[in-house]
């Protein structure tokens, strides 16, 4: 008997130092909240990609935290840019207790899932959702690493007001948190550079026959149309614009600003003006637009920079609170200096991104290319920008 506790007992120890306590690998959820069907699942999956991505070369680094190596999994839900189901796939992650979340996409469901992330607790960063309101609502949990619409609605509207000088501007929307904002912010824009106006046209953010809105606006012969929205029917807007005959400068937010207009409007894209939220993914981080593409077999189409960096953020606060628990980490998140695929992020007391860049397009030959950088209120030539310390690939390989 006494032998058999004996050998038992050097059994137990033999196991404690091949598996001493503690070695345990530490499991981590991570949500995503994007549109994965519908029609701009392919601006979702692009932000679920850059997430994921970062999800991944974590695990690759085997980081530890509180002395055990941690692996981060990506739970990934689809909000189909629809309220209702945000809320709900908001509340399925805090069920499956995510330590933070990335997303969402749009502004539309962002806000409203918001409270159900500030009630339980969890650190919420989209790398896209643009509305003030956002972040304007006291959350200590948002945080968002793009610029708002309040910046990016006067960027746009400033840069057609100087480069195109137009005396007469109809504004669209349909009629999303988003679509909405960033039109507002461009109209009070103009407003104020003593442009004309013309009464605000609505769709949806479902709308695929605008003819009735854009024979209306034909009478009136504006010099621009900026329409509130995302690609999906933006492009639409804009090819049945131009079939009927209207010959307007076309601008668009960053919803529109992607190479998907020239896919739905044809050559009718060429010479249209956009805005992005941020730096252009051609101007992020060369090492990451080289693993996006090894992984994906793609280019990143517009934010998957942000969401990358976004996911980023979370894993390097838990990194350096050293804990994976939410009401510990959030701290140091607030407080993170971080620099990421898109340059140096750090967050005010709001959770917005400080001194955010704002990007201007235009298609040419259907190429969707980038041309000034707005920043701290100046507009930059984008190869100026580029070739000074802003653009986050600089000196990067």
């Amino acid at each position: 008997m006494k032998n058999v506790q004996l050998r038992t007992t050097l059994l137990v120890a033999a196991l404690a130092v091949a598996f001493p306590a503690g070695a345990q690998t530490l499991e981590v959820k991570i949500g995503h909240v994007g549109p994965l069907t519908g029609g701009i699942a392919h601006l979702g999956k692009d932000n679920e990609n850059g997430a994921r991505l970062a999800v991944e070369e974590a695990n690759a680094a085997k980081i530890k935290i509180g002395g055990k190596e941690v692996r981060f999994s990506l739970v990934a839900e689809d909000d189909q840019a629809d309220p209702k189901v945000g809320t709900t796939v908001a509340q399925k992650l805090v069920d499956q207790k995510v330590s933070g979340v990335v997303g969402h996409l749009n502004s539309g469901t962002s806000i409203p899932a918001s409270p159900i992330y500030s009630g339980a607790g969890i650190p919420v960063i989209s790398g896209s959702a643009t509305n003030p309101k956002l972040t304007e609502q006291g959350f200590k949990t948002q945080f968002r690493v793009v610029g708002r619409d309040d910046q990016q609605g006067p960027a746009i509207a400033s840069y057609l007001a100087t480069s195109r000088k137009p005396k007469v501007v109809a504004v669209i929307d349909d009629a999303t948190a988003y679509g909405e904002g960033i039109a507002n912010e461009v109209e009070k824009t103009l407003k104020a550079a003593k442009i004309t106006v013309l009464p605000r046209e609505k769709g949806t953010d479902k709308t695929t026959d605008w003819k009735a809105i854009l024979t209306k606006l034909r009478g009136r012969n504006p010099d621009a149309v900026f329409y509130g929205g995302m690609d999906a029917t933006g492009g639409l807007l804009l090819k049945q614009a131009r079939e009927l005959g209207i010959k307007a400068v076309f601008t668009f937010g960053d919803g529109a600003c992607t190479d998907k207009m020239k896919e739905l409007a044809g050559t009718a894209a060429d010479g249209m003006l956009c805005s992005q939220a941020g730096i252009p993914p051609q101007a992020a981080d060369r090492k990451f637009t080289a693993a996006y593409k090894k992984r994906f077999k793609a280019d990143p189409i517009l934010y998957a920079p942000f969401t990358y960096d976004g996911a980023n953020i979370l894993i390097e606060a838990m990194r350096k609170a050293d804990s994976t628990d939410p009401k510990r980490y959030l701290p140091t998140l607030q407080k993170l200096s971080y620099m990421g695929a898109t340059g140096r992020i750090e967050f005010d007391g709001k959770g917005d991104r400080k001194d955010a860049e704002m990007t201007i397009f235009s298609m040419n030959k259907g190429s969707l290319d980038p041309i000034a950088i707005i920043k701290s209120g100046k507009t930059i030539a984008y190869a100026d920008f580029i070739k000074g310390a802003g653009g986050a690939a600089k000196g990067k390989k």
